[in-house]
């Protein structure tokens, strides 16, 4: 991967991570037209700079994380993130190999666009009630969880969509769209650490000459480049929600999945 590459796919991530579209699979999808072939280096900047697109809702909710007088806030996010760290461990061979097949990406793409096209409507009452219990603050402890397992769906269904799985998670259990969204937001910030992490230690532990000065270099660029990216990205994201809701995602989702079908029957993509 030289440092052109590493851009163009850390603008790509930057752009998709927050919209229910999975970032994922548009890395997957870009690698092969940029001849970008599979390894563990890719493997590891797509995980961190993905880690680094996350990072920048800290920055834009920094009132939100920094505020420690609200401990049962961290706490919420900790029990959150527990099913797919466990799942994450648990299915690690299957998941590896399902994001390296990009017809189960496609797929889940299109089935995950249909569902965001329905989203708005099945959830509608959900806008007008005024229940208080909808304040992020007031989420309880069970409904992270909840939120948490459908994260999980995400790490099942590669090309679900983190962001997709967890928002619609939080309206299912009665949330508004804002502060599923949010919630959605903030989840991500320790699932992606605890990934990162993770990931960094094996590729550490299994091919070590991967962290040579010049894929460092590479790996901070790309890592800088979606960061920067993501920041205006969330507020894009929002502005669209509200205004005009989840359909168009979803039919975004279904063109692009089809899109990506025709071109790997038509053998125009491998």
């Amino acid at each position: 991967m030289n440092t052109i590459q590493a851009i163009i796919i850390a603008i790509i991530e930057g752009i998709t991570e927050f919209l229910p579209i999975s970032s994922t699979a548009h890395m997957k999808f870009a690698n092969p037209f940029l001849g970008i072939d599979d390894s563990p280096f890719v493997d590891l900047f797509e995980i961190v700079i993905q880690f680094a697109a996350i990072a920048s809702v800290v920055v834009i909710y920094k009132k939100r994380f920094f505020d420690f007088k609200h401990f049962s806030f961290y706490l919420k996010l900790i029990v959150a993130v527990i099913p797919a760290l466990l799942f994450g461990a648990l299915l690690k061979k299957y998941i590896d190999a399902a994001l390296n097949n990009l017809w189960v990406i496609a797929i889940v793409m299109i089935a995950g666009g249909v569902i965001l096209l329905f989203i708005d409507k099945l959830f509608k009452a959900n806008e007008t009630a005024t229940n208080t219990n909808n304040e992020a603050g007031e989420i309880s402890y069970q409904k992270s969880f909840i939120i948490g397992c459908f994260q999980v769906l995400s790490i099942i269904f590669p090309g679900l969509s983190r962001s997709a799985a967890t928002i619609i998670g939080g309206m299912s259990q009665k949330l508004s769209k804002k502060i599923a969204l949010e919630f959605s937001f903030f989840l991500a910030v320790p699932t992606m650490m605890a990934a990162s992490a993770k990931s960094t230690l094996d590729v550490y532990k299994t091919n070590p000459e991967v962290f040579s000065s010049n894929n460092l270099i590479t790996l901070l660029i790309g890592a800088i480049v979606a960061f920067i990216v993501a920041l205006v990205s969330v507020q894009f994201f929002i502005k669209i929600v509200q205004k005009m809701g989840f359909a168009p995602f979803g039919w975004y989702r279904i063109v692009l999945g089809i899109t990506i079908l025709v071109l790997l029957y038509t053998n125009h993509l491998c």
